[in-house]
């Protein structure tokens, strides 16, 4: 079930999550839209951090965001997409009318069968689904550390890309894949980025004060980042790829 303000705490923010929040390598896009398409929507487009990879992959771009703050920052920087409030489970697009959807960090918060139907509804018949999720590497042990002590609903493991299986309603599996990369981010951007989410939105403020103090101290205590004001901090992309079934 979805933890509604959990998924709402987004609608509060928009230029703090476009600044802090990390990019997608292009491959990701590369593995959804190999060739380039006449349509295409980014569904749960946030500020644009994946909308920006689609431009020149598809004759058209829009967007879907139901956070007002975050359509305001992707209208200002990607003025070349066509955005849209809305949400998943009720997209303001006719049917058949775009040939891939996209969803980047976000499918997690959807209500699976309605926004797969409504997915469903709007793709042309054999388009594309592509779901993509940035998350920690269990290697790096420091950022695994403040995922739990920030995040502590990812646990072990990340389970966000729990809601994208095999058998999608409406959709045949086609491919998945992951793309290690890294990426060189400063310490307080770092320990700015947890502001950015929902756990830590959520928080009162003794609770976000004591998780950004503890993550401070993991910091503060690995080697890899003890005493370094710039960090290098690996990233995995995770990448699911469904057809719509006839």
């Amino acid at each position: 079930m979805i933890d509604r303000a959990l998924a709402d705490s987004f609608q509060t923010i928009g230029a703090d999550y476009d600044r802090y929040r990390p990019g997608f390598p292009d491959a990701a896009a590369d593995l959804i839209l190999p060739e380039r398409v006449g349509a295409v929507l980014d569904l749960g487009a946030g500020t644009g951090k994946f909308t920006e990879l689609l431009i020149g992959r598809a004759t058209s771009v829009q967007a879907v965001e139901p956070s007002e703050p975050m359509l305001d920052v992707l209208r200002a920087k990607l003025v070349d997409v066509t955005a849209h409030l809305g949400t998943a489970e009720s997209i303001p697009l006719s049917d058949a009318s775009v040939d891939a959807v996209t969803v980047a960090q976000a499918f997690h918060w959807f209500e699976r069968e309605a926004a797969c139907a409504e997915i469903a509804r709007i793709l042309t018949p054999g388009g594309v689904l592509g779901l993509v999720w940035n998350h920690s590497d269990p290697a790096c042990t420091w950022d695994r550390a403040a995922h739990r002590i920030a995040h502590p609903a990812v646990g072990a493991d990340d389970q966000t890309t729990g809601s994208a299986v095999e058998d999608l309603p409406g959709f045949e599996f086609d491919s998945r894949a992951v793309i290690a990369w890294s990426e060189n981010i400063s310490r307080d951007d770092y320990l700015r980025r947890w502001g950015t989410i929902s756990s830590v939105l959520v928080a009162d403020r003794r609770s976000k004060t004591e998780m950004l103090a503890a993550i401070e101290t993991v910091l503060d205590d690995a080697p890899e980042t003890s005493g370094r004001a710039e960090l290098v901090l690996p990233q995995l992309t995770e990448v699911y790829r469904y057809r719509r079934t006839a």
